[in-house]
């Protein structure tokens, strides 16, 4: 396991660090449920994959298991007290990770570097989106996948709730949002194909449902 530094991205965002949230994270597994969901994200993965905002490195006992073939494995994780605890797994697990630290808006990886990017209960998190998954489709190889597992809005009284909840919870979760639309940003994409979209309802209120899919970088959706 590698861990790699790239030189800081020029942005106004405020440094991402939380010390707590990361100290407590590990103490409060994730629903079985959801745990089992990440095996999507992993299945048959080969070749060169990214995976955004690794978090302690939840993914990678779970990549072990699932991968099949040469599997080159990068990571990234802006948060410190969150990328220290992700290099110990990597190490436990025994995944050869090049881990750096970066963000999802700034990829320090070349255009069309990527077999796959896998994106595991992180733009609910990430500070601009839109942004971010630009960045994920511009490093994808056309043809290659975009994977993702996100909790979204809920219907009906639970959406009311999560709204009322939000702002309490994003302080207390690291700047999780519990309302973003995040799968029509995904399908809405024009660097993408979608493969398969499916809501699921599993988790906990009030991060739940959620939902996990596949979708593709065109072969002539180049960025323009």
């Amino acid at each position: 396991m590698s861990e790699q530094h790239s030189p800081p991205a020029a942005t106004t965002q405020d440094e991402i660090a939380h010390p707590v949230f990361a100290a407590l994270y590990d103490l409060c597994p994730e629903p079985d449920q959801l745990t089992a969901q990440r095996a999507y994200l992993a299945r048959d993965l080969s070749g060169r994959v990214l995976e955004l905002g690794c978090g302690t490195g939840d993914m990678f006992p779970v990549v072990v298991d699932g991968a099949a073939g040469d599997l080159e494995y990068h990571a990234i994780e802006p948060d410190p007290h969150m990328r220290k605890r992700a290099a110990d797994a990597a190490r436990e697990t025994g995944l050869d990770v090049d881990l750096r630290d970066a963000r999802a808006e700034s990829l320090p990886y070349p255009d069309e570097h990527f077999d796959a990017v896998i994106a595991g209960v992180v733009f609910c998190t990430v500070q601009d989106p839109d942004a971010a998954l630009e960045e994920a489709v511009r490093v994808l190889k056309p043809g290659g996948e975009f994977r993702f597992l996100e909790h979204v809005r809920a219907d009906g009284w639970r959406g009311t709730g999560q709204e009322l909840l939000e702002p309490l919870w994003k302080r207390g979760a690291g700047g999780c949002h519990l309302t973003r639309e995040t799968v029509p940003r995904f399908v809405g994409h024009d660097g993408l194909a979608v493969e398969e979209v499916d809501r699921l309802d599993v988790g906990v209120f009030p991060a739940t449902p959620v939902v996990q899919g596949t979708l593709r970088r065109r072969q002539n959706g180049v960025l323009e």
